[in-house]
């Protein structure tokens, strides 16, 4: 069975105020005639398929558009909700969309209960995890303490029990929205911790012929089995080095897992560039970024007159400007910094309770921040 596993879609996004409607449609327009020339025989989303809870219209109009063509095709979808859906929402008329073959899980309770899709060599259970927020979802899973590798094991516990009482020999597919320990994150990702923990160990979906995952927006393998897709286009600068693309997979009769990355279409190369403003102006090796969408980073000792005006005349789609001047090793300013750099909201709120009191949190202030950070979290779904 040829599978094409895509996520990360992130529908209504804007890329540094850039609207990407045009290049996102133009993805959808792609996996289209991916799934027609490379007789794909199922697809699946592994969740962020919008961009935030209350999409705008035309974020919706385009998954409207999606779901149509993806039906067209007679070909079956599987789909998951993500930490940027609401999965009642997303879920909503999935009853009837199921009978054109496209079939979104975003209900918890039901990831035991597969979309069950066969072909010459017999069944393949595909079975949808949806994004779960541990505090929201830890009493459906009967876990004591709520965290993502907990209710993450006991969903996989119920999906490997359900497997059990199928056919020998029957194929099994995972959809996972997580964050799995190996992955490497950008700067577009939403932050998903709860408790100072966000990643959980691939051993979680052991069991499964391959996991498709989604969250982290580079395209990368965690095990021969479990992967990700990426997003089809990038959202940050921090994936100016991201080779955006799909994996075809192919699901021996065995089980055994074979895969190939489907390149996505690139709207506009994204660039990072960095000096004086003098120096870019001038630098002839950046002629090769002029077409690009660049960020500049300005290490300039004095922030120079109309920066941004003066660099959009060699690079007209400049969208981003950083100031970080050259300063001496012991210049405040670059400790401070580094102090933070690398660092969660978390830490550096304990980081300030103790500059501001000279002394850092104990355990019960600990637990009222973390329990504050998860319930800001938490109002965000």
């Amino acid at each position: 069975m040829k599978i094409l596993h895509t996520s990360d879609w992130h529908l209504g996004r804007a890329f540094h105020r850039v609207s990407m409607l045009g290049a996102q449609a133009e993805f959808i327009g792609h996996l289209v005639t991916a799934v027609r020339e490379h007789a794909v025989d199922a697809v699946v989303v592994a969740g962020d398929v919008y961009d935030r809870a209350v999409p705008p219209l035309a974020a919706v109009e385009l998954f409207d558009d999606a779901l149509h063509r993806l039906a067209d095709l007679d070909v079956p979808t599987v789909m998951i909700s993500g930490n940027h859906d609401s999965a009642r929402r997303l879920g909503v008329g999935a009853g009837l969309i199921d009978r054109a073959g496209i079939h979104l899980r975003t209900e918890p309770a039901a990831v035991a209960t597969p979309v069950v899709l066969a072909d010459a060599h017999g069944d393949v259970a595909f079975y949808g995890l949806p994004y779960l927020e541990p505090a929201l979802v830890k009493d459906e899973f009967a876990v004591e303490k709520a965290g993502h590798e907990a209710v993450l094991a006991a969903a996989m516990d119920r999906v490997r029990a359900d497997l059990a009482a199928r056919a020998p020999g029957t194929r099994s597919v995972v959809l996972a929205h997580a964050f799995v320990t190996g992955g490497e994150a950008s700067d577009s990702e939403r932050d998903i911790t709860v408790g100072g923990v966000a990643a959980v160990p691939a051993g979680v979906f052991d069991g499964v012929d391959y996991t498709a995952l989604g969250h982290l927006h580079g395209c990368q393998t965690i095990t021969g089995r479990v992967r990700y897709s990426g997003s089809p286009l990038a959202y940050s600068f921090s994936e100016t080095d991201h080779r955006k693309s799909m994996w075809l997979v192919d699901l021996a009769a065995d089980g055994t897992v074979t895969a190939e990355r489907l390149d996505c279409p690139v709207p506009r190369p994204l660039a990072r560039v960095r000096g004086t403003l003098d120096d870019l102006l001038a630098d002839p090796a950046l002629t090769r970024h002029e077409d690009a969408w660049i960020e500049a980073t300005l290490t300039d000792a004095v922030r120079p007159a109309d920066p941004m005006a003066r660099l959009t005349e060699r690079f007209p789609h400049t969208l981003s400007l950083v100031f970080a001047p050259d300063r001496a090793p012991d210049d405040p300013d670059v400790s401070y910094a580094r102090r933070l750099a690398g660092r969660t909201d978390r830490q550096i709120a304990e980081d300030f309770v103790a500059h501001v009191r000279g002394a850092g949190p104990d355990e019960r202030e600990l637990t009222v921040l973390g329990e504050a950070f998860d319930a800001a979290r938490e109002a965000a779904q």
